[in-house]
């Protein structure tokens, strides 16, 4: 428990972190682009605009969503979360596509370049933190199913990605000094921010619609299926719901149908300590029992059954597909 209220404090204290950051790398950022008027520069400095913006935004959703259930969100308040990173999608996206147009426009219009150098080496320093403090919010935001973090660390890696790129364009136009470089970079990876964009927008909204992670219901499956119980003759109906950092699974779990309410919830709580310890303590599982029927016989590998209809004749191995369907097992 006392892992659990820790959480959402450390999320929270990373994500202050991130915005002070980006704050400072903002102002960096200007300078480099009042130094030098350059397009490419400015790319990266209106996106660190919108990571301030989102990073506003995904510290209130990280501190909402911290807020415990009550009456009125019976299942908390995460879901803000994914409207956070919605907005972070959003808001890239027109960033992206503001640089293009300008830098469209400047192909035609160049405009003068002036002390480039000084511009580089600001921007060279912003990307290298840039990079450290996006593998740091990532790798925190994994650990804590905090998609607010995931996004924001993807974020400034690329946002990174994106500099290194720039850096080598900008070293181009200060070795040949041809000006249209300038606008060519910036519209190259004004394109690479747009489609950023599009992928975290993407996953946000595919939360929002409780899109299946099919990736996470293999895990499950594989933990459950290696560890399975005699008792448990099925597992089917299996679904998992994100709200913020915690996960929701229920799923319909096939026992003997002579066993006790007690045994019968024995055999619940061993597939919730199960997956607890195996996948994330943090989960929250709601349980349904079935009794098994005629058509169960065949695949029950229960020994001292002494109602069986039919003598057992194979052993159903779990997968995904299985799994996943309203149906119980049979042959």
């Amino acid at each position: 428990m006392k892992k659990k209220l820790q959480q959402p404090n450390e999320n929270i204290r990373m994500q202050l972190l991130v915005l002070v950051v980006g704050l400072l790398l903002l102002f960096a950022k200007f300078l480099a682009y009042y130094l030098t008027n350059s397009n490419a520069i400015l790319t990266d400095a209106l996106e660190s605009i919108i990571n301030v913006v989102a990073g506003g935004f995904s510290l209130y959703s990280l501190v909402l969503s911290a807020r415990p259930k009550d009456l009125n969100h019976p299942y908390g308040h995460g879901k803000i979360e994914f409207v956070a990173a919605t907005l972070e999608g959003s808001l890239i996206l027109v960033a992206g596509g503001a640089i293009i147009l300008k830098s469209f426009y400047n192909l035609f219009e160049p405009q003068v370049i002036s002390r480039l150098d000084a511009g580089m080496y600001l921007i060279a320093v912003s990307g290298v933190i840039n990079f450290i403090v996006g593998y740091i919010t990532e790798r925190r935001g994994n650990s804590a199913n905090s998609m607010v973090l995931v996004a924001g660390g993807k974020h400034l890696k690329t946002d990174a990605y994106s500099t290194a790129g720039i850096l080598i364009g900008l070293l181009l136009l200060y070795l040949t000094g041809q000006v249209w470089l300038d606008s060519v970079v910036a519209i190259l990876f004004g394109a690479f921010i747009c489609y950023t964009g599009y992928r975290i927008l993407r996953a946000s909204l595919a939360g929002i619609m409780d899109e299946a992670d099919y990736e996470l219901l293999q895990r499950i499956v594989r933990v459950l299926n290696d560890n399975r119980r005699e008792n448990w003759i099925d597992i089917h109906n299996l679904r998992v719901i994100k709200y913020g950092n915690t996960l929701h699974i229920d799923c319909h779990l096939t026992v003997p149908w002579y066993l006790t309410v007690l045994e019968a919830h024995e055999e619940v709580e061993a597939v919730g300590a199960l997956v607890r310890e195996q996948i994330d303590p943090d989960i929250e599982l709601f349980i349904h029992t079935d009794p098994c029927i005629e058509v169960s016989c065949p695949i029950c590998t229960k020994a001292d059954c002494k109602v069986r209809r039919a003598p057992p004749r194979k052993r159903v191995e779990w997968d995904l597909d299985k799994v996943i369907a309203d149906k119980k097992h049979g042959i």
